[in-house]
């Protein structure tokens, strides 16, 4: 999900479960994941950066030359901790930490703390029909008319804790949304109430929600808005203008249920009294994801997908106009021009980690714990830092580790300019102190960006600055070294030769894929 999808983040779908947390809580403007989803679970989870997990790129075994694919037992999960703690744990939704999803092991989330997991252990899939669904370590028959997984998780989520605060036990609940991601499936009649909203297109949209982030105080006035991406044609001279904006009405309505399932969560911790000391924390994994369908860097995805609908229609994958997004005889993303709308104001997608990238929406509301006044933060944290968040608050000791609890700065006690963050996935790199950030894609030169007056990394002063970039370069391999960072260029090298050596009847995918392209 983009950086700007949320109505508390400037946009137009709507939200309203979100942005009264945001409005009862707080805003942070410049907090970061790690540009891809399985790297920003794991880091997510355990607090630690993606590569020390095992999970470097996503759940692929690329042993021995690559990373595991799978969630290291070196370090301990959130769930763990609190399990440990007393509290009944949970994982509702998307797991994706385990390179081996066909017989339950040791990876498992059933196996790394979780005592209730109800979801899918891949990456991504049918909205309406989930061919891979688990309760527990069994897995589900696939479901009927009438399911949508985003409400699945959802309600499966609100019992969890209607059980837990009938049986006075404190609990930790992990709700991982696979919305929005692709496929463009949502239910018809959310989908239509969108349908006019985008028929306005993504540059009146992009200029609007620009406007609305600085307003609300989420950006300041000197974030400019970037151009168009240079990929895209204005949306006066798009073709097949109804058809662009139904991909991005459903995309919308993925959104929107989502933030309608928070909402049914969010009455059950209000059913149980638990409001005021509920600690509750909204992020996306990554940025907004502008790939096309099939994925450019899966020739192998049509073959992963089922070739009929539970109805018996033949599946229509693709970005076509005669394949008009949202039924479940479709496998659709949104495109590029529109994930360029979901990052407003900023450059790149989910896998690059410039802004557009890694900078995700989060809210963090917890009335009882001093959070409670609509307050936007500033100050720049990454993942590393939930976890010692949430031990602390829960009075817990740390989990050791590079992050360190973001609660004295929400707070107003502390500033927090000065430690570094760093990132690196397949290749694209960053690292950011303070004002300064420096940045590259994985065959590009190091940029450097002033992000206070320059959060849309527009005006590169690498030349002007080179010694100040020439540290931060350094600074960033010393970490890469420290935390076992694999060169892009290995891993490209080692799949090419692994490639070569597969014979072509070998290469289709077993029956339970877990690769997300």
């Amino acid at each position: 999900m983009g950086f700007s999808d949320l109505g508390s983040f400037g946009g137009e779908i709507a939200t309203p479960n979100l942005d009264r947390l945001a409005g009862s809580g707080l805003r942070l403007s410049q907090f970061y994941n790690t540009a891809r989803c399985s790297p920003s679970r794991a880091s997510l989870l355990t607090g630690r950066h993606p590569h020390e997990t095992g999970i470097g790129i996503l759940n692929d075994d690329d042993r021995p030359w690559g990373y595991p694919g799978t969630l290291s037992r070196d370090h301990a999960t959130a769930a763990e901790h609190f399990k440990a703690a007393g509290y009944a744990t949970c994982l509702s939704g998307k797991w994706h930490l385990s390179s081996d999803t066909t017989v339950p092991n040791d990876s498992w989330p059933t196996r790394r703390g979780f005592d209730d997991f109800y979801g899918i252990l891949g990456g991504a899939g049918d909205y309406f029909h989930p061919r891979e669904l688990y309760r527990g370590e069994a897995r589900l028959e696939i479901p009927g008319a009438g399911y949508y997984f985003t409400d699945a998780v959802s309600e499966h989520a609100a019992g969890f804790v209607r059980t837990s605060a009938a049986a006075s036990t404190p609990f930790f609940l992990y709700l991982a949304y696979t919305a929005p991601h692709w496929p463009l499936h949502a239910p018809a009649d959310i989908v239509d109430d969108y349908d006019e909203v985008y028929a306005r297109g993504w540059d009146e949209l992009r200029s609007e929600r620009r406007r609305r982030l600085v307003e609300s105080g989420i950006l300041g006035s000197e974030s400019t808005l970037s151009d168009r991406d240079p990929s895209q044609t204005a949306w006066d001279d798009a073709a097949d203008h109804d058809w662009e904006a139904r991909r991005m009405s459903v995309y919308a309505a993925q959104v929107d249920s989502m933030d309608r399932g928070i909402g049914t969560v969010l009455d059950a911790v209000e059913a149980a009294g638990l409001t005021e000391d509920t600690l509750v924390v909204f992020l996306s994994d990554n940025g907004a994801c502008a790939e096309s369908m099939p994925p450019a860097d899966a020739p192998l995805f049509r073959q992963r997908q089922p070739s009929h609908a539970m109805d018996g229609r033949p599946m229509r994958i693709g970005n076509e106009p005669d394949i008009v997004p949202g039924p479940a005889d479709t496998y659709a993303s949104y495109g590029t021009a529109w994930a360029n709308l979901s990052n407003t104001p900023f450059r790149y997608y989910k896998r690059w980690v410039h802004e557009g990238g890694i900078a995700t929406p989060f809210i963090a509301s917890w009335p009882a714990g001093g959070l409670a006044d609509g307050s936007v933060v500033a100050a720049p944290f990454q993942l590393t830092n939930v976890l010692p968040t949430l031990l602390d608050a829960a009075g817990l000791s740390p989990a050791g580790g590079p992050g360190s609890s973001m609660l004295p700065v929400w707070r107003g006690g502390e500033s927090a300019d000065d430690h570094a963050l760093y990132w690196e996935h397949v290749g694209n790199a960053a690292i950011r102190m303070g004002r300064w950030k420096s940045v590259r894609t994985w065959n590009g030169p190091w940029e450097l960006y002033d992000m206070s007056v320059d959060r849309a990394e527009l005006n590169d002063l690498s030349q002007i600055e080179a010694a100040l970039l020439e540290g931060l370069v350094a600074q960033w391999q010393a970490w890469a070294d420290s935390v076992g960072v694999i060169p892009w260029t290995t891993v490209l090298e080692h799949r090419a030769e692994r490639a070569a050596k597969v014979p072509p009847a070998a290469s289709a995918a077993p029956e339970h894929s877990n690769r997300e392209d």
